[in-house]
């Protein structure tokens, strides 16, 4: 979410390219080649789709990567 800069109201709603949930600061943004410039809310999210991306049915990622 980006907030204008008196900071009284939301310019854009941000959300992850992986789980939609919104991300209120900068994310984790990753350029790709295909898709244009990807944000996600946490590296376990990157990587989840990352290996969906690579053709991994079922991606298995550390849970701690999320917050878990």
């Amino acid at each position: 979410m980006r907030f204008s800069d008196n900071g009284y109201y939301v310019e854009k709603y941000v959300k992850c390219d992986c789980c939609g949930v919104l991300v209120y600061d900068a994310g984790l943004r990753v350029e790709d080649a295909v898709r244009g410039e990807l944000v996600y809310c946490s590296a376990w999210c990157r990587e989840w789709q990352t290996q969906k991306f690579a053709g991994v049915d079922f991606p298995s990622v550390n849970a701690r990567l999320h917050g878990a």
